[in-house]
């Protein structure tokens, strides 16, 4: 990584990690830059087919940060690990530029196939902590994925997943920069929002009833006043007779 990327980096994680205090501290003690430096590394040592040597790096860089980057993996710029432990990126993972990962994040497959068998990430995605994405499709541009959400298939752009497995919001159709608000709580559960339209319904069908009822047993009780006027009438006739 040249010093302009470096500092561009080191920017992000000021400007999406209220601790951080200054691009020196950030530089020194984030493991997460860390081990952005060391993937840049054994990704070049990868591209040049020094593939023992990159993995050596990259394992190294696993027991110094606790963060598994396989050296194929492929990352853009102003990348933000936040916190970091646990996170796994597999080899034919792609992340585009200014993403935001917390920690115990997988970008990884879902078995044993051959070529491109992890998860692309557009620009300006942010993934919560715990959060799985398994597979080799795309989560598109400005999307969010919820903390602890598993993601099993592709993610729209200007979206967030939610759930297990993760089910897609659609959020306004437009742009909403998720990575630079930092927002891992403030999501939508589609699960939620069916089971309270259900629940609507529900109540709007129980009132219905409720409203039918009350009409059966006012026309009864009406019914019940005319056959009672009726016979006394009758008995009144024939008292007269």
């Amino acid at each position: 990584m040249d010093l302009p990327h470096l500092i561009e980096t080191l920017g992000a994680y000021q400007a999406r990690d209220p601790a951080a205090r200054s691009k020196l501290e950030v530089f020194l003690l984030y493991p997460g830059v860390h081990a952005t430096l060391y993937h840049r590394v054994a990704h070049a040592c990868y591209r040049h087919n020094l593939r023992f040597l990159a993995r050596a790096i990259s394992q190294w860089s696993r027991f110094w940060t606790g963060i598994e980057i396989h050296p194929g993996a492929k990352i853009g710029r102003r990348f933000v690990i936040d916190h970091g432990m646990g996170i796994v990126i597999g080899e034919t993972a792609e992340i585009g530029d200014d993403c935001l990962i917390y920690h115990g994040v997988t970008l990884g497959g879902t078995g044993k196939d051959k070529g491109k068998r992890h998860p692309t990430l557009g620009n300006n995605v942010l993934v919560g902590n715990g959060a799985r994405i398994l597979g080799p499709f795309t989560v598109g541009d400005n999307a969010r994925i919820a903390a602890g959400s598993v993601v099993l298939s592709e993610v729209p752009p200007d979206s967030t997943a939610v759930g297990v497995p993760a089910q897609v919001v659609r959020v306004h159709g437009h742009s909403v920069h998720y990575a630079d608000a930092v927002d891992q709580i403030n999501v939508q559960d589609p699960v939620l929002e069916k089971l309270a339209a259900m629940s609507s319904r529900l109540e709007l069908v129980e009132k219905l009833l409720d409203e039918q009822y009350q009409k059966t047993m006012n026309h009864g009780a009406e019914g019940e006043a005319s056959a009672q006027e009726t016979r006394t009438e009758g008995e009144s006739t024939h008292v007269s007779v």
